[in-house]
């Protein structure tokens, strides 16, 4: 089942639509793309990016779908859309002051993933932090994470027990 939205960002609409099966949002290529270059004719600049990444060997243009999305005029039309892994890589070919803050959230996002593989710890960290910021209470920070603790525990368990030949 698909679900169509539209998002607000700086007072400009972004088609969405979420797809139930398969638990994604797949959000408008050129609606963004308006949002970030200011471009007079977004569809045009898209044109000419997508044909220079694909020139490129970028396949994360060759994974955009398109879908039948309400355009200006009101009438369904194919549109280039793409997921938010898809649309993080995009970004980051648009050479825009708008979509520096992106890239640098990204290189951000990035550098603290390299540090949670060095140090496991610092993921703990780092949820206990979020959760708080959301307003949870300590007791309900813990309570959490050893649920989380308890639910790996037991899907590794089934793993090994699986790989064991004990389940048939």
């Amino acid at each position: 089942m698909k679900k169509e939205a539209i998002k607000i960002f700086e007072d400009k609409k972004v088609r969405s639509i979420w797809d139930a099966e398969l638990e994604k949002w797949y959000i408008s290529i050129v609606d963004v793309i308006a949002i970030l270059t200011d471009s007079p004719n977004p569809q045009v600049y898209w044109r000419v990016m997508k044909k220079r990444l694909k020139d490129e060997g970028n396949e994360t243009v060759t994974n955009c779908n398109g879908l039948k999305m309400v355009a200006s005029d009101g009438k369904y039309r194919i549109t280039d859309v793409a997921d938010t892994e898809q649309l993080l890589r995009l970004i980051q070919s648009i050479p825009s002051p708008k979509a520096e803050p992106f890239k640098l959230w990204l290189a951000q996002v990035g550098y603290e993933r390299i540090e949670e593989s060095q140090d496991p710890e610092k993921s703990i960290d780092r949820a206990m932090e979020s959760y708080k910021n959301l307003g949870y209470s300590d007791a309900w920070i813990n309570q959490r994470l050893k649920s989380i603790e308890v639910r790996k525990k037991y899907v590794l368990h089934g793993i090994r027990r699986k790989k064991s030949g004990i389940f048939r």
